[in-house]
């Protein structure tokens, strides 16, 4: 990690081209990221880089025989020189989760993968947004903030952003309702010890238990604790069922570059690194934050219960446990 000196020395970084992007990492869900993104129309240039070059040019000619179907696009492969001018940076290589494997056990493997990345960056060139793919996202997130040493608003993950949108449709689904207008977050860790923050969750303004008096019946805690295993077990099922999953967090991960390349200021669950919310420090794991051009302009700490928050602490206890284990 660079010295605070070193850091004050760095020469500034290159002016960001708005509407171009960066994909390091050509697996599934890099490749299955990049023709999302093209789909878009966000990026008028997309650059894929992979230590396989092979892959990361068929990549790119696969998806570009198709712009005449789509949007235009400057899809092309190319190294970490490319990247300096991107306004978005989405890192999503990295070992795939074997079926039975935790995504805190793919730990290891991904952070020695993603030193190896960010020696390969010069950060300090670079002017556009971290995005984090890659699991186990929060403490890959963590890796890049420090390894870069850039400011903790511009590196962030993808978080829960994903489980958020399962939560949604899963509800949408039992309450038969339109899954977009329902407003619930699972915040914490991507991962197993995630959260639902039950006690703020609605739809379209209507407390969530009271609308599943409305639309149900039986137990609302029954109903709660099968959405919680739904939603955990999600990625779990699907790599069973296909070995990985990636159509999804493509579209996840394009729904947070729409925030940053038009600037929404959307609130999404991302990654970030917390500074004193809830009494956490030095910790990544998900919280909604107001997601923009610069990248995470605003923490918003949701309102949660006492049990709650000792969830959170709990999640973030975890990760915790495996930082300190790390060598950053």
């Amino acid at each position: 990690m660079a010295s605070s000196k070193q850091k004050q020395s760095r020469p500034a970084a290159l002016p960001v081209n708005d509407r171009k992007a960066a994909i390091i990492g050509c697996g599934f869900v890099g490749s299955t990221t990049a023709f999302a993104l093209m789909e878009s129309g966000l990026f008028s240039e997309m650059v894929l880089i992979d230590v396989d070059t092979d892959r990361a040019e068929g990549e790119a000619l696969d998806i570009s025989h198709g712009m005449a179907f789509g949007s235009p696009v400057n899809i092309h492969s190319g190294t970490y020189d490319d990247i300096k001018d991107a306004c978005v940076i989405l890192i999503t290589a990295g070992a795939n989760q074997l079926p039975g494997e935790t995504r805190i056990d793919l730990v290891n493997k991904n952070v020695a993968i993603y030193k190896s990345i960010l020696g390969n960056i010069d950060a300090a060139a670079c002017g556009g947004v971290f995005l984090v793919v890659s699991n186990p996202v929060d403490i890959l997130t963590y890796v890049t903030q420090k390894v870069t040493g850039l400011p903790a608003h511009r590196v962030f993950g993808s978080g829960t952003v994903l489980d958020t949108g399962r939560l949604k449709q899963i509800i949408g689904t039992r309450l038969e309702v339109d899954p977009r207008n329902v407003h619930a977050r699972v915040i914490g860790e991507h991962g197993d010890s995630e959260l639902i923050a039950w006690s703020s969750a609605h739809v379209a303004g209507i407390p969530l238990m009271d609308f599943f008096s409305m639309r149900a019946h039986g137990s609302y805690e029954h109903f709660q604790k099968q959405i919680e295993d739904d939603v955990r077990n999600s990625a779990y099922e699907i790599i069973q069922k296909k070995r990985a999953t990636y159509f999804g967090i493509a579209m996840a991960v394009t729904r947070i570059c729409e925030s940053i390349v038009r600037d929404e200021k959307s609130v999404l669950s991302v990654s970030n690194l917390l500074q004193g919310e809830y009494g956490l420090t030095d910790i990544v794991l998900s919280t909604p934050c107001i997601v923009g051009k610069s990248g995470i302009e605003v923490r918003m700490p949701p309102s949660l219960n006492y049990q709650e928050q000792a969830q959170l602490k709990a999640s973030a206890d975890t990760l915790a446990e495996v930082i300190a284990t790390l060598e950053v």
